[in-house]
């Protein structure tokens, strides 16, 4: 959910360098198909699924709730390994570079609205998340032109700690458990604002860096026009 989108596609026909750079011809030779971009369809298409099992029967009964634990939990696995083989056998497309952090918001995002929907969870706790992870998707839009945001240590810690904390209110807990998964989601907010704040101070950062740099290689160009044509002026009259 967090880091820099990894969904990908199958070679073609040219053998994958394992753990190599994400090259352009990588990128152009990736198929559609193939198991990084399937595994994130069948995230989507869990969505819904999810959403029906979660809240049928009134969204109480402990057995469909479990259930919908379960679809979640494969949710989050497949989020884990799609981005692996993307990363390791350069499965690159556009489709998986939109398509992936849509299914990693999309799943969350279902998950917490429906439980504050069914009064699990205080509505301003999923207006948080939601807001820092759509926030942070379009600030990364806003960037992309001059560098990619990297994926933190505290961004992986805060998408576990998100996943955890979902996943205990999916389940029909009481007791001790349901204290604890209070705590673990006050753990999991905190490192979503934080991480939140550094990502927004990255972006800011990387935004200045490109811009001067686009600055600095438009000036260049200008100086090197300008000594072009002088020394064209100066061979004209020579002659």
């Amino acid at each position: 959910m967090t880091g820099v989108p990894a969904s990908a596609a199958g070679g073609s026909g040219t053998k994958p360098v394992r753990g190599g750079k994400l090259g352009t011809a990588a990128v152009n030779q990736a198929s559609l198909w193939n198991i990084a971009n399937i595994l994130t369809m069948v995230r989507l298409l869990l969505v819904p699924g999810f959403v029906m099992l979660l809240l049928h029967n009134g969204g109480y009964d402990p057995a469909w709730r479990s259930v919908a634990w379960a679809a979640f939990a494969i949710a989050m696995i497949t989020d884990l390994f799609d981005g692996h083989l993307a990363r390791t056998y350069n499965l690159v497309t556009d489709f998986g570079k939109i398509a992936d952090p849509i299914a990693d918001k999309a799943i969350m995002g279902a998950a917490l609205i429906c439980l504050s929907y069914l009064g699990d969870l205080p509505w301003w706790v999923t207006g948080v998340i939601l807001f820092r992870e759509i926030g942070i998707t379009l600030m990364r839009f806003w960037v992309i032109r001059h560098a990619v945001i990297p994926a933190s240590r505290g961004g992986k810690m805060k998408t576990l700690a998100q996943g955890t904390a979902v996943g205990m209110y999916v389940l029909a807990l009481t007791g001790p458990l349901a204290t604890l998964r209070f705590w673990v989601m006050a753990v999991a907010v905190v490192l979503t604002v934080v991480t939140g704040l550094d990502y927004v101070r990255q972006a800011v950062v990387l935004r200045r860096k490109g811009l001067a740099a686009e600055r600095a290689a438009a000036a260049d160009r200008a100086s090197g026009t300008s000594a072009s044509a002088g020394a064209s002026d100066s061979a004209e009259a020579e002659r």
